[in-house]
Formats: structure tokens, sequence, C-alpha cells
């Protein structure tokens, strides 16, 4: 089995952190089985950063995650906003919405000061970051506490980019991920790869521990990350109908159905690609459409549209997000798929 000393875990096995569909019950679960539970941050405010991580640590004395954002707030730009707009009012009348309803705001906020003030009374075991690193002040910060820092790189560039600028170890995501893709180098969709053609040139690039993430939902997948060289494993989609994640009952019976099988990169529902199951707003505007704004404004003329289908019982306008591997989704406690994904660390 590979060391997992850098992580502090048991396990060299993370859960990924998944906004929207997990809290601190699934990251407790986690890490009280063995592994590195995560929390997802970047749409926590303050206050409710406080409550999750108050509530995780009173489930745990184990290590775990806390995932964060860096990417920079874009201006508002009402053009873009109406283009966008636009685009959805076909769909506002057909539910009988008003572009009205729609209340302005970024639903995704970055690491800052604010909030390693929160953090810092925890002291994390980790700390993990999407979208590049903090300023480096901020990074040395995180690092006083104790705290690892890993990264997600999508390139071998990034992944040396990440070494330069003080990461401790390196989550090579490939293209199959769920959820946003972790670019930060380019927005060129076409220097993607695969999680198994990505991480063997990341290991040989670096000297850092690797950690495999993207497509990996049972212990095979994770035998073969670790024969190509991967230190730890990060798995999320597989992680998503056991009991203690929030993912709505929709987005359940999604991951359980054949629909799972298709999924695609989407711009349309933050306004950076991530991977969910393909609908009809996705099929209808097209997954990458440039009517979007930019991250993270895309969110807040969805959601009307969005909680005005949902109580109707459709996903019409839902991101449903998902890796291109959801064949392990099963409705089975956290505790009982970390040890089915720790049988691939001994083969």
């Amino acid at each position: 089995m590979p060391n997992p000393s850098f992580l502090g875990s048991a396990l060299p096995l993370i859960q990924a952190p998944m906004a929207g569909v997990q809290g601190h019950a699934l990251a407790a679960a986690v890490s009280n089985a063995g592994g590195l539970g995560s929390i997802p941050a970047a749409m926590l405010s303050l206050e409710a950063l406080h409550a999750e991580l108050t509530q995780l640590t009173a489930l745990t004395q184990q290590p775990y995650n806390v995932n964060f954002f860096c990417h920079t707030p874009p201006p508002p730009d009402a053009a873009r906003d109406a283009v966008w707009q636009q685009a959805l009012q076909p769909y506002y009348s057909e539910l009988g919405l008003l572009l009205a309803d729609i209340a302005p705001g970024a639903s995704r906020a970055p690491f800052s000061e604010d909030v390693a003030n929160v953090v810092e009374a925890f002291k994390p075991a980790v700390l993990s970051f999407h979208f590049g690193l903090p300023s480096a002040a901020l990074l040395q910060r995180v690092k006083s506490w104790g705290s690892k820092v890993i990264a997600s790189a999508t390139t071998v560039d990034e992944a040396l980019w990440l070494q330069a600028h003080g990461a401790d170890a390196i989550i090579a995501q490939g293209l199959e991920a769920g959820g946003h893709r972790g670019m930060f180098l380019t927005e060129d969709l076409s220097t993607q790869l695969g999680t198994m053609a990505l991480l063997p040139q990341i290991v040989q690039a670096v000297d850092l521990p690797v950690i495999a993430a993207g497509g990996i939902a049972d212990a095979c997948g994770i035998a073969g990350a670790i024969a190509l060289g991967a230190s730890a494993v990060q798995v999320g989609t597989a992680y998503m109908c056991c009991p203690e994640a929030t993912t709505s009952e929709l987005h359940r019976s999604a991951l359980q159905s054949p629909a799972a099988c298709h999924t695609a990169l989407t711009t349309l529902f933050t306004g950076r690609p991530a991977r969910g199951i393909m609908n009809r707003l996705m099929r209808e505007l097209g997954p990458l459409s440039p009517a979007a704004p930019t991250f993270p404004l895309a969110t807040a003329a969805l959601a009307p549209l969005r909680a005005r289908a949902e109580s109707q019982g459709s996903t019409d306008f839902s991101p449903l997000w998902s890796g291109q591997n959801a064949s392990q989704c099963r409705n089975v406690p956290a505790a009982e798929v970390t040890r089915a994904l720790a049988r691939g660390l001994t083969r």
C-alpha cells in the first residue's frame, strides 16, 4: 500500500469535495472509515463554513480536507448578462417566470483572508484548492497551521506550476472527473487528458506525491492508478448516493439510471467547464454555449428555472454533476464504500 503519511489519514484515499451534494456528514463518515473526508467550502458563507467545521469535528477526530476555489471574481458585465437572459427567455416564459426573478450575485467565492480567519481555528490536516493556489501570503498562513496543501492539475504544465508555487501534493484530475475542471493556466479543453494518460506524465514530471482523480469508482480502478504511480486516489461520484450525502432524489435517480452513461463538459451552469449528466438545457443550448457568462455568474439566471422545474419533478435545468463512471453509485453507507475502495490499495 502507498505511504499515506502525507495525508495524515490511515488510507491514501480522498473523498472528493462535491458542493451541493454533501456536507459534514459524508466527510465524517469517510474519515472515520480511514479515508480523508472532504468539505466543499466555495459555496459556503463564513457562518455556514464555521458551522460545517464545528459539526464535522464533533463527529470525527480523524484528519479531513477542506476545499476552496482560487478564481478571480469577474467584474459585472451587463451586456453578457443580457445575452444570457435572452437565451433563457423562452424557458422563463414556458415556466411562467419573469427575468425580474433573478437574484444577482455570485454563487461561489475564492479563498480569502476572511475565510482563513474562520478555518484557522480548526487547522484542518489538508486544504485543497481548485483553479490554482491562493496568494503566497495566504498559502504561507495555511502552512503555518501545519496543514498540507494539495491542488488540482489537469495538465503537466499545471502540475509543474503547482510544484513551483508551494503545493505539497498534486491531484492529477483526468478528463473523466465529475464537476468542475480544475484547469487554470489555459481555457483550451483540447489540452485535457484522461486520467490514465495524464497520471503517469505528472508522476514523471514532478517530485511531489500525485493523487489520481477522474473515472475511478472501484477497487480495480484504484489498483490501476496505484500501478501507474499514484500515491493516493480521489473518488467522488461513487459516494453520491450514500445515505450521508445530501444529493437530491432527482439527482440520485439520474445517477442510477441509463442517463448517467452520457455526460459532457458544460459551461452552462456556472461559466466554467464542469462534467454532468446530459439534460434538456445542455442538449438545446449546447453544453459549451458562448452565451453563458463568466464563472461563476452564469448560476444566478438559472436558479429560478431550476427551482421551478425541480418542484415539478424535472431536472431540465439542474446541474447533474457526475463523472464518466457512475457504475458504483449505490445507496450504501459511506464506510462500506470506503472499505470496498480500499481493497484496491493492496492489490
